[in-house]
């Protein structure tokens, strides 16, 4: 995921170590003692999924709750949270003016199977990792060979560093995967006056991973309808009708030298907010067809349906999007990144582990946007 050596980025390391402070409360409904159970606060982190704190949780709530078979989901404001996407997604997406601690509430009874695919604990978000691993080297390869054909060990070794937040375990895991990375100019521009790693240098002779242009995107649109000027003033989500969840590769092209930035990535994703047409199905369409057909991910089937806020929108205005439509803010691992800056670099530092780079776009709107 970039030029770097075998700890990974000092950004990759930031993320990894991400964690968001929960404030967990046992839904009222489920209390059967006086006074009810205090809440719970844990750490949660970035990269990581909400059924997975189920462990974590269960000794704080465990003598209040009434009889049944445990079957753990998390709700924020009203609104079910969805177990498959990361942790730190959710937050990005949710809070607009980001709430600490985050203040969630828990159910271990009457799982919203209309609203939420159903979820088994860590085998669930386990596999829902390797199915996302599987779209993503698709994206990027043509194929997911080297995914599915991962040994037992190897598989479960990968899943654990992600479990235990160990980046150096999960670098040396993926590596063998070979998935293509891009290459970060802007990266090797920086670096080009420190002493070289062995893979760095290897990489300039042409010897490491291939490079690839093909970027698997995972892009969450949150319609807003109403007008605010403060993020805190933005109006909760209610349902999941007001997000719109986009699976869209990007690929990265020099055009003469020019440096292809997040706003062009964002303008290529979203075309429906720049006045442009839908890119040519060979180049975008036919993929997210083939790649749904080929892997079948029920998640995704049923999910189709330090800057200021201030100076972020000034940055997007520059990116020309069409009347009646207003970017207010896109973030990205819980940064709120420059529009100028190189997408290379935003890809080989932010993305997830499973390959994915997830971006949330909170979209100001007089109508609902039709993707």
């Amino acid at each position: 995921m970039g030029s770097k050596g075998a700890g990974g980025s000092e950004a990759q390391k930031y993320v990894w170590e991400g964690a968001i402070p929960l404030q967990i409360h046992l839904h009222e409904s489920e209390v059967t003692i006086l006074p009810p159970p205090p809440p719970a606060l844990i750490l949660a982190p970035r990269i990581g999924y909400l059924p997975l704190l189920g462990t974590k949780i269960k000794p704080f709530f465990s003598n209040s709750l009434p009889p049944g078979v445990d079957t753990i989901w998390f709700e924020y404001k009203g609104l079910p949270l969805k177990w498959y996407i990361p942790t730190g997604v959710l937050f990005d997406l949710l809070c607009a003016e980001p709430e600490r601690p985050w203040n969630l509430t828990v159910h271990f009874r009457g799982y919203p199977g209309n609203i939420l695919t159903p979820c088994e604990g860590e085998d669930s978000a386990k596999w829902s990792f390797i199915n996302s691993l599987k779209e993503a080297a698709y994206i990027i390869n043509g194929n997911c060979k080297n995914v599915m054909n991962m040994s037992q060990p190897d598989q479960l070794e990968l899943w654990r560093s992600i479990m235990d937040g160990n980046l150096e375990a999960y670098l040396r895991i993926s590596s063998k995967l070979k998935l293509g990375l891009v290459v970060d100019d802007f990266s090797i521009q920086l670096s080009s006056s420190s002493p070289k790693s062995p893979e760095s240098t290897q990489n300039a002779d042409g010897t490491g991973p291939a490079k690839t242009g093909r970027i698997p995107v995972r892009l969450y649109v949150r319609t807003i309808n109403e007008d605010f000027d403060d993020l805190q003033d933005a109006p909760a989500v209610e349902s999941w009708d007001k997000i719109s969840y986009i699976n869209r590769p990007v690929e990265i092209h020099g055009d003469g030298g020019k440096c292809f930035t997040l706003c062009d990535a964002i303008t290529k994703l979203l075309p429906e907010l720049f006045g442009e047409k839908l890119l040519p199905k060979d180049d975008v369409s036919g993929e997210e067809v083939e790649v749904g057909q080929r892997l079948s991910l029920e998640e995704t089937n049923k999910s189709s349906t330090g800057q200021s806020g201030e100076m972020l929108n000034e940055r997007i205005v520059s990116c020309s999007v069409s009347d009646g439509a207003e970017i207010k803010l896109i973030r990205i691992q819980g940064i709120e990144p420059k529009m100028e800056i190189p997408f290379a670099w935003v890809v080989n530092n932010l993305m997830n582990p499973d390959y994915f780079l997830h971006i949330c776009v909170y979209v100001k709107i007089q109508e609902p946007i039709t993707i």
